[in-house]
This record gives C-alpha cells, structure tokens and sequence, in this order.
C-alpha cells in the first residue's frame, strides 16, 4: 500500500512536470515469487537491487550474475548492542527497547542482541523487563500501540521454534507467546521476549524476524566486539559507552564489521540517509547515501579528438607507408 501511494504521488507530480517526462520512468508491480523470477531473469534489466533474506540472496545474486548483471543485496541483520560499564542506561534503555520491539522486531536493523558488561548487567536486565511490562501489543491503527502484529503465522511459528531453541540452550525466557488471539483470531499478535544466555549459542546467530531479544554478559571489551562479530550477518551494531577510547575502538576497523555502527544510540533508525546496506551475509550492497547512486549508473569512459592527427596509445609510432 506504501508502494502504491509512492507512485501516485509520483504520477502527480510527472503529471504536472509534463509531456517530456519520459514514460514508464517509474512502476509499481504488485507480485509474488514469479514476478520476482522475472525481473531477476530479465537482461533489460541490468540492476537488481532486493530486500528479503539471506535465502533470497543465494538465490538472486547467481541467477542475476550468470547473466552479468548487477545486484545491490540488503540481506539479513542480527544486530547486537554492547552496554559498556560508563555506558548511561536512561539512555541505552529506550534505544534497546525500539530497536527490539519496534515494528513488532521485524526490521532488518531491529535489535536482537544486547552484550552488556557485568558490572551493570544487574541493574540494565530488571529495568529492561520492567520497561517490556508496559509495552502496548495491539492494533497499530490505534493510537498509543507499540507493537503491532507479525507478518503472518510462519512468523509467529518460527518465534516460537527459536524461544524453545533458547530454553534448550539453557535461556532464560521472559515474556512471549500469543497475545489477542481471542479479539484477533486470524491476526498474530505476539508479548516481546527476552532471553537471558550465559554465552552466545547456536540460536543467537540466526535471524529470527521478530521481537525476540537476547541478552549475555562480557567481561573485557574486545572479547564483547568479538561476540558481536560472531555471526554470519553484518548488517547495524551500536555501543553504549562514555568512555572515547571504547567508542574510537568499536567504529574502527578492528572494531564492528557492520555496514553500521553507531555510538549512544540504537541500530534502528539513526541510519536513515546515510549508507544503508551491510557485509557478510547481509549482502554487502548499499543503498542511500551520497554516492549510493553509482550503483545505478552505467559508467562510460569517452575520448574525443578535435585536431587532424591521431595520436597513438603510448606514443606508438604505427607507420603504415
């Protein structure tokens, strides 16, 4: 419905640009997997650039590439938090908290792990659940909801496949399962939930899109940056810290390998117009940005000769008397 009221506006505005507007210069296809077969598959279409998940990638970039073209990939995000000891918590929880239940956790930057120092992990994981505690599951149509429902119920299933995972894995597991299921049969509402792991496993490195956020405690701060690195996924990462030496660390090179990385503030919405993509499996393209718009350029290289000679690569004198 967005797409479709982008293109309006936009048909609107061509409209009263005029009859020099080339036609056809921007379109809205409503599709499932066959009309993204096609287009994949189409030499007139020498760029693709797809949002969805790491599976979809595997599939798009081969195909898209065994015709040489191009592809921009904005894959999955596994995106990790690190609450350092001088890190301040009144800022750190509204940040964890968005970024985890915002969107009901189903943004490719949503926040799905926090590693927080030892020495504050006490205080940061009560008031976390407190803040949970007062979260508003319910229609996003209506004013004052936080959290409206997931996708669909493979969503909602694959939730709770990857909670029972967790517990097995020794988690520790607050809140989740189905909310409003009697006010809304046929929609799939769901509490947020926390995990609490003694270190990360199996389970924290997939993509689960939803509100699932697992937290973990870290003693030294390299070990902390390491962690969050420790997954397939590259895409948003953030520090909380008031120490300048941690925060210089985490946005070096050694420091996240995340297309993102932000410091006092979440991995959700601070990147918007800027660079937006990641690496690792999270495809590495970027879109946005002020130099994004090279990717959908065709780059050509001209020389033209306005004198009578002809001047010969190198200097090479070609004689051909």
């Amino acid at each position: 419905m967005t797409a479709a009221a982008c293109q309006i506006l936009f048909d609107r505005a061509v409209a009263k640009f005029g009859d020099d507007a080339p036609k056809g210069l921007s379109s809205v296809i409503q599709g499932m997997r066959d009309i993204g077969e096609r287009m994949v598959d189409d030499v007139r279409m020498p760029l693709i650039s797809a949002t969805g998940s790491t599976r979809m990638g595997r599939q798009v970039g081969p195909r898209v590439a065994e015709r040489f073209g191009k592809c921009i990939l904005e894959l999955g995000g596994n995106n990790a938090i690190i609450v350092a000891p001088s890190a301040d918590l009144d800022m750190a929880i509204p940040g964890i908290v968005f970024g985890a239940v915002g969107t009901a956790g189903q943004r490719c930057t949503s926040t799905r792990r926090v590693i927080v120092h030892e020495s504050v992990y006490d205080d940061l994981v009560p008031r976390l659940k407190k803040a949970y505690e007062g979260i508003r599951v319910g229609d996003p149509l209506k004013s004052g909801t936080l959290v409206g429902p997931l996708i669909d119920k493979m969503s909602f299933d694959a939730m709770e496949k990857a909670l029972a995972d967790a517990r097995a894995e020794g988690g520790i597991v607050t809140g989740g399962g189905r909310a409003l299921e009697s006010e809304y049969g046929n929609a799939y509402y769901v509490n947020p939930a926390i995990v609490e792991l003694d270190s990360q496993t199996a389970s924290m490195c997939e993509e689960t899109f939803a509100p699932i956020l697992y937290i973990i405690k870290y003693t030294d701060f390299e070990d902390a940056v390491a962690t969050q690195n420790a997954v397939p996924q590259g895409l948003s990462s953030s520090v909380f810290t008031t120490d300048v030496r941690e925060a210089e660390a985490f946005i070096a090179t050694s420091g996240s390998d995340c297309g993102i990385a932000n410091v006092n503030i979440g991995t959700s919405g601070a990147e918007i117009g800027g660079a937006f993509g990641g690496e690792k499996e999270t495809g590495g393209g970027r879109e946005s940005g002020s130099d994004a718009w090279r990717a959908y350029m065709r780059r050509q290289t001209s020389t033209v000769n306005y004198s009578r000679e002809l001047p010969l690569a190198q200097g090479i004198k070609f004689d051909l008397d």
